[in-house]
């Protein structure tokens, strides 16, 4: 058995190694998952906490690489996608899970995250519901084992398939749950591709709010329990700045590229993460229930776009 300061030493080594450019997103992430399948993440604790927060500020700084009105034109793009597929996602969500007589909360929280934006979204309805811990670990568990193949599988199918980057941008934020897993996937693709899946995916993540309001309605739960993502509004400001404040698109660029592999670096956080006892919690009808939904929806999406 690894002693902690050896496995401490380690992670600092793997941690400095995605802040260079080098280190792919992907890649990143699968650093991460091997560190924490292995030895271990021995500051899991602290790193879950650092998690959130640089991942928030990664996609305000990737604003400063936008231009509003191509944001704006893919934000029309993805409106009607997005409603059409939190509807649908929520729908099969109940019939797939009713069929494998999944936990009623545990079922909620699943389509939640595959509908708006994985772990935020579960994170985010899981109190409202009352759900208990183990029904969010169970949840959060399956969304991130296929958040962690989509971002290593869809670059792939992109390029075989020859979507263009606005296509691919369109169909990563419709199809891959988490922000950071849509971001790390469509900046392996392209700029543009980028850009679009970013603003689609933010926009798609303000529906928390109301799918969080209507869920406290239906459990009669307290609205105070219910989380505003403001980090989405400062991303759409940083992008309306780097728009109209030509002057400084130097500077811009600068923190745009910084945010860019703080996100890997959050990829890299968010893989060590993983515990071997969120895998085992994981059971097997949650699972097929989690696949079942995400392979529906992106096979649908992929057909749409």
């Amino acid at each position: 058995m690894m002693n902690k300061k050896a496995q401490i030493i380690i992670f600092v080594l793997l941690l400095i190694a995605c802040a260079f450019p080098v280190v792919s997103a992907p890649l990143a992430l699968f650093a991460g998952i091997v560190l924490a399948v292995t030895i271990g993440n021995p500051v899991i604790e602290k790193t879950q906490k650092l998690t959130h927060k640089l991942l928030q500020f990664s996609v305000i700084g990737l604003g400063f690489g936008m231009n509003a009105a191509v944001a704006l034109e893919a934000g029309k793009k993805g409106f009607i996608y997005t409603i059409a597929g939190i509807t649908l996602t929520f729908l099969l969500g109940f019939i797939i899970s009713r069929f494998l007589k999944v936990n009623k909360n545990t079922s909620i929280l699943i389509s939640a995250g595959t509908a708006i934006c994985g772990g935020s979204a579960i994170a985010a309805v899981a109190p409202v519901i009352e759900a208990k811990s183990e029904d969010t670990t169970v949840a959060l568990g399956v969304v991130f084992i296929l958040n962690s193949v989509a971002l290593l599988l869809f670059p792939f199918i992109g390029h075989y398939l020859g979507l263009s980057q606005p296509q691919f941008g369109l169909w990563s934020a419709i199809a891959i749950h988490d922000t950071s897993s849509v971001v790390g996937a469509s900046s392996q693709y392209g700029k543009l591709a980028l850009a679009t899946a970013t603003t689609i995916k933010l926009t798609r993540a303000l529906w928390i709010i109301p799918v969080t309001l209507l869920s406290a309605l239906m459990f009669k739960s307290d609205l105070k329990k219910i989380k505003i993502p403001f980090f989405i509004f400062a991303f759409f400001l940083a992008m309306l700045v780097n728009t109209y404040f030509t002057s400084m698109h130097n500077l811009f660029q600068i923190v745009y590229l910084v945010a860019k592999q703080a996100l890997v670096v959050t990829l890299f956080l968010i893989g060590s993460n993983l515990s071997k006892e969120t895998l085992k919690k994981v059971g097997l009808r949650p699972f097929v229930m989690g696949i079942t939904l995400w392979v529906i929806i992106s096979s649908l999406s992929l057909l749409a776009v």
